[in-house]
């Protein structure tokens, strides 16, 4: 009897044992698919670290090497060209080229795992929310795999200056001019140091604070220079410190005149080439300014208020002389050459002479 009611006490423990299961089964499989959403968010931030790991050493290589490239761009440093920056043809270029690449690749790599961690992670929010009668799980914030590090334009230019440096220090031998070698190999530099400056900052490698100091620097650069465009008659457009079309066509037209490589962006020989520009107008300027001057000792001396040379050099004893001449024609005497001024000696000069005097019968004898 005993040995009956043990086995009907199993047999009872085992239906209920079953028939828990069978009750609870669809809270089973929802415990584990709740398991499986934590372990996927877990492996989604993992991979999100990781990236911005590897985003961060990819920072780290492209200031190397824009570091290495400013050498012989020179657009953060100013230095004299050398014959090594040219027959060695950025030799030292190659291994910080290599490591930026490979960062680059690596990022790629880490974005790529993160976009699988967040399509997996939705799978299962997905088949959590199938189980459970409540409202869908929230899906997975936003990451920086929704959208590509940079631009593809950028990368693209990035891609067509690499491809023209190579082709620049490519055509650099031994026969090569070295005049002409340094101005074409500074100016594929220039356009390839101003394209990773680009993509460095649409990376986000700089701080906020950084960037608002680079867009500040790239704003008084471009308006100075705009300035310059315009004075020597390049530029018509808006003094804006806006790099656009406008200023680009104008740098290109500078580059056209001087025969140099129309890239739109300025290298050592096209920023040679406006100050030469810029002086001849100055030059211009200066020479009108001391035939004016000229002109003023000149009219002085035939007045009798200058005794000095007339070479065309404005000093204190003009200024003097000036405003003597001043108070003899009854204008304000101020020393400058003014409307009052010039008025003045027009109507004395255009004043009709006076007869001399007949001479006396005692002054004839």
């Amino acid at each position: 009897m005993k040995r009956l009611l043990a086995a009907s006490a199993g047999t009872m423990t085992i239906a209920l044992a079953l028939s828990g299961c069978g009750g609870g089964d669809g809270d089973a499989r929802s415990t584990v698919a709740q398991n499986r959403v934590e372990n996927k968010q877990q492996a989604l931030d993992e991979a999100r670290t990781d990236l911005k790991t590897k985003a961060d050493g990819f920072c780290r290589s492209a200031a190397t090497y824009i570091g290495a490239l400013d050498r012989y761009g020179d657009v953060l440093t100013g230095t004299a060209p050398t014959v090594g920056d040219v027959t060695e043809a950025g030799a030292d270029l190659t291994e910080p080229r290599s490591d930026v690449i490979s960062s680059a690749e690596q990022v790629q790599e880490a974005k790529k795992a993160v976009a699988t961690a967040e399509q997996e992670l939705a799978a299962a929010q997905a088949a959590l929310a199938a189980l459970s009668s409540a409202s869908p799980a929230p899906s997975a914030s936003p990451s920086p795999s929704a959208t590509p590090l940079v631009a593809a334009s950028t990368v693209d230019r990035v891609k067509q200056a690499d491809a023209d440096f190579t082709a620049a220090q490519q055509g650099v031998s031994a026969k090569s001019a070295l005049a002409d070698a340094a101005e074409k190999f500074n100016s594929a530099a220039v356009a390839l140091e101003m394209a990773w400056l680009r993509l460095f900052e649409e990376a986000g490698c700089l701080t906020d604070e950084q960037h608002q100091q680079a867009k500040e620097a790239a704003r008084d650069y471009t308006l100075a220079l705009q300035k310059s465009l315009a004075e020597a008659d390049y530029y018509q457009g808006e003094i804006d410190g806006v790099y656009g079309p406008t200023t680009v066509a104008a740098v290109t037209a500078l580059q056209k005149k001087h025969g140099l490589p129309e890239t739109g962006t300025v290298d050592k020989a096209t920023d040679a080439a406006l100050r030469t520009d810029l002086a001849a107008k100055g030059g211009a300027a200066a020479s009108q300014e001391v035939a004016s001057t000229a002109a003023v000792q000149q009219t002085l001396k035939l007045a009798g208020h200058w005794s000095g040379p007339v070479d065309g050099t404005w000093t204190p004893a003009l200024t003097e002389a000036l405003k003597a001449f001043q108070t003899e024609l009854g204008v304000k005497p101020t020393g400058a050459v003014d409307s009052a001024t010039i008025a003045a000696v027009q109507k004395k000069v255009n004043a009709p002479k006076q007869p001399s005097a007949s001479p006396s019968p005692s002054a004839s004898k």
